[in-house]
């Protein structure tokens, strides 16, 4: 996603890493399990451990958005291109041992720094399994989920798609059954079949996504990323097509889709384009100036950006959704040639011993906030 321009000042902030914290639904599912144990009587204890049980297999766990706490790692001049996609730092040179050590670097950073534990990345036709690039450029999944990391490849507009539509089917899936075939056993790995479908109504998105699912299922539902309408704007249509049971649902949300608004008004559209789809929903797009000493602390802000994120955390926190912000590396802005002003990192370092310098504090707090951590 590209951002519409800005007059920006100067200013950045370094941050330490946090130490070790545990995450919100974590805390209540310990404090739940611990209070079911305390009602239970000790024989009914012993009872449960002498007969096995001979009901049906469990359902899945609930959907739970919240566990993803990430960032977007995208390349320079952002993910819009008809050649290969190359996340800043990375070069279509490398082999795949030096993405892979290169990705290690950064994706450790992400979680010192934040204590993130999700990265998304972009993908297109050239850039998946079978093509050059895209070989080499698997490293970089193969080293964030070796990390511990969830990762959340979204597929972005290439030659194989136009205005927000697919025009090129045939390359569309042969993309995707390549990446499936070379992740569907790595359950860290999650596919967001398009990003922003822009030109389709919300009827014909639903018809794409629901197929998308049925031709591929050896892919579990739960790790299929299904975008909202239009931009990523609103969720509430898929959520409620059955077909799409299961699935977690993307949301985006930045301040040039809406203009100027209060605080309030913040919180109630972002909560009109929920609906009651929190739980499944992650806000894997959201963004605002990190370079130029704005306090996203600030409650009493009269600043159209800082209501606007301070609302997103929120409603991310108040909703149990996920957040990734957008973006950690990459991107594009026109106010800064070489660097989306957005952007929560300044890459240093060279060859593979990169290192990530954060940008705004107060950016990093509210994402804590977000998170519960």
């Amino acid at each position: 996603m590209s951002h519409l321009p800005t007059t920006p000042t100067t200013g950045e902030g370094r941050f330490t890493a946090p130490g070790a914290r545990s995450h919100r639904r974590r805390r209540r599912a310990l404090a739940a399990t611990l209070a079911a144990l305390v009602a239970v009587p000790v024989a009914a204890l012993t009872s449960a451990a002498a007969e096995p049980d001979a009901g049906p297999a469990a359902e899945p766990a609930p959907l739970a958005a919240a566990d993803f706490r990430g960032v977007n790692w995208a390349m320079p001049g952002d993910n819009f291109t008809d050649g290969p996609v190359v996340p800043e730092g990375l070069s279509e040179s490398d082999s795949y041992d030096t993405v892979k050590a290169k990705a290690a670097a950064v994706i450790e950073g992400f979680a010192s720094t934040i204590d993130a534990n999700t990265v998304r990345l972009p993908i297109n036709t050239q850039s998946v399994p079978g093509t050059a690039w895209g070989d080499r450029y698997a490293g970089a999944v193969d080293a964030a989920t070796e990390a511990g990391f969830n990762v959340i490849l979204s597929y972005w507009e290439d030659g194989a798609s136009s205005g927000g539509r697919i025009v090129d089917t045939e390359a569309f899936n042969a993309m995707w059954d390549a990446a499936t075939t070379r992740w569907e056993s790595n359950s860290r790995v999650h596919f967001e079949p398009m990003n922003e479908p822009h030109g389709y109504s919300a009827g014909d998105w639903a018809n794409i996504a629901a197929t998308w699912i049925t031709d591929r299922p050896s892919i579990p539902a739960e790790r299929v990323f299904v975008s909202g309408s239009g931009f990523n704007q609103d969720v509430t249509g898929v959520c409620a097509d059955s077909r799409l049971d299961g699935t977690y649902l993307s949301l985006h949300s930045y301040t040039f889709f809406h203009g100027e608004m209060t605080y309030d008004q913040w919180m109630s559209t972002l909560a009109a384009r929920i609906g009651n789809c929190g739980s499944r929903t992650v806000l894997d797009e959201f963004g605002a100036p990190t370079d130029d000493g704005r306090n996203y602390n600030d409650a009493n802000s009269t600043d159209n950006f800082v209501r606007y994120i301070r609302a997103a955390t929120d409603t991310v926190r108040n909703h149990d959704m996920g957040a990734v912000y957008w973006p950690a590396l990459g991107g594009k802005h026109t106010q800064r040639p070489d660097y989306d002003w957005y952007s929560l990192y300044a890459l240093e370092g060279s060859g593979t011993n990169l290192t990530l310098r954060v940008r705004s504090t107060s950016m990093v707090d509210r994402l804590h906030h977000a998170w519960g951590i």
